[in-house]
């Protein structure tokens, strides 16, 4: 599973962030996301399930969320904390009502 190809990157930060193993990381993810492991691993599926989610894939079609605007997306579709999101939200103001983006650092 690599990267942004498949969900390799965000398996890995499930693991990092919610101290799961790799088998329970990628069922987290795969449950997050409502799909079967085959698909995890697809990388054409995976574009396809990264557009429809707008949560950023390789080469995003134009409109589509980049950069914190995806990491955004996937801090709110997977419970992740992201920093950088956390920050930004915090700064704009934008993160005052959601209670998962306002846990203490």
């Amino acid at each position: 599973m690599g990267g942004l190809r498949t969900a390799g990157d965000l398996v890995a930060r499930a693991q990092m962030e919610k101290k799961l193993k790799i088998h329970d990381a990628k069922n987290y993810v795969r449950e997050k996301l409502g799909i079967d492991l085959e698909t995890m691993t697809d990388e054409c599926r995976m574009k396809e399930l990264r557009e429809k989610l707008d949560i950023g894939s390789g080469a995003s079609p134009i409109g589509s969320a980049k950069g914190l605007a995806a990491k955004t997306r996937i801090a709110e579709i997977c419970d992740f904390r992201i920093n950088s999101v956390t920050r930004f939200l915090k700064k704009t103001r934008l993160g005052e009502a959601s209670p998962t983006l306002d846990q203490p650092e």
